[in-house]
């Protein structure tokens, strides 16, 4: 059994959802990059998913690609960011999947990055890019190093295309809610059930619903029909508006409390405000808290 699979195993013996947060690495630096993920850790995560920049993030919504643009001024590479993960490895109960587009990993060695994945504490590899029938290969080539490659599943699928994608699936699906890019939404598509009911017909493997999710009463919502929830976007703007901050992890790590439904501090609106003025005296709650006052 994968590791990602243990920890699905795991949550669902405790009867709860999975939480899935979903950061850039290198935004705003590496060493941000480590603290953010034993924070995200600390909060109870199921599964971390770790993105490394591209230039042409195209299914990502401007939260993200500003992240990317802001990792690849850092000149960020692969062996870097594998380093980084491979840091925080013994450090954090959660599996770490490696989210990128196709070409980063082409230029850097697909077998190269799976032969020593394990050692660099990747569990997993979501290809955004990946088309579904080239996954068998791939998937073929992963699974002997215990490497679980995920795949995407959107609204727009047929039947015998999401057939095709969980076919060569291993780990978790990532269920698309919507049709577009990545980014915040004031309410769940419509679609979101439904292609979650539809991946049940295809496959016996969790099933995480991604895109738009943007705070608790979202989450618990996804969580009535999905395995795990999937959280990028809110979770990156924070980022993006405390970088340089040095509470930043700590407020990373109150809004991924928050949306895991594992507890945070209460904190109202003025401490909020205080927060976000730099006094020091301020819960790091009240970031995550000014940043949902923003969605």
């Amino acid at each position: 059994m994968s590791a990602i699979a243990e920890r699905f195993a795991h949550i669902r013996q405790r009867g709860r959802g999975g939480f899935i947060p979903y950061i850039t690495a290198g935004d705003p630096d590496l060493t941000a990059t480590y603290e953010i993920l034993l924070a995200l850790g600390r909060a109870g995560a199921t599964v971390i998913e770790l993105g490394f920049p591209f230039s042409d993030p195209m299914a990502d919504g401007l939260v993200i690609q500003r992240a990317c643009a802001r990792a690849l001024k850092n000149r960020v590479t692969m062996a870097e960011v594998l380093d980084v993960a491979k840091q925080a490895k013994s450090k954090i109960d959660a599996p770490v999947v490696l989210f990128s587009y196709v070409n980063p990993v082409l230029q850097y060695g697909f077998q190269r990055l799976i032969t020593s994945a394990e050692e660099n504490g990747i569990a997993g590899l979501l290809l955004t890019d990946l088309p579904a029938d080239n996954a068998a290969r791939l998937a073929g080539f992963a699974r002997p190093y215990g490497v679980d490659l995920i795949t995407l599943a959107a609204p727009t699928c047929s039947d015998e295309r999401l057939k095709t994608i969980c076919a060569h699936a291993s780990g978790f699906i990532y269920a698309v809610s919507r049709t577009g890019v990545t980014g915040t939404q004031q309410q769940l598509s419509a679609d979101a059930r439904t292609l979650v009911e539809r991946i049940r017909r295809c496959t016996s493997l969790p099933v995480a619903l991604g895109f738009g999710v943007s705070n608790r009463e979202q989450a618990k919502e996804v969580l009535t029909f999905a395995d795990a929830v999937i959280v990028g976007s809110a979770i990156v703007q924070l980022i993006e508006t405390n970088s340089g901050r040095p509470e930043l992890a700590a407020g990373v790590e109150a809004l991924a409390r928050e949306l895991a439904g594992n507890g945070h501090a209460d904190c109202a609106p003025t401490n909020a405000k205080s927060a976000l003025a730099g006094d020091p005296a301020a819960d790091a709650a009240a970031i995550s808290l000014a940043v949902k006052e923003t969605h």
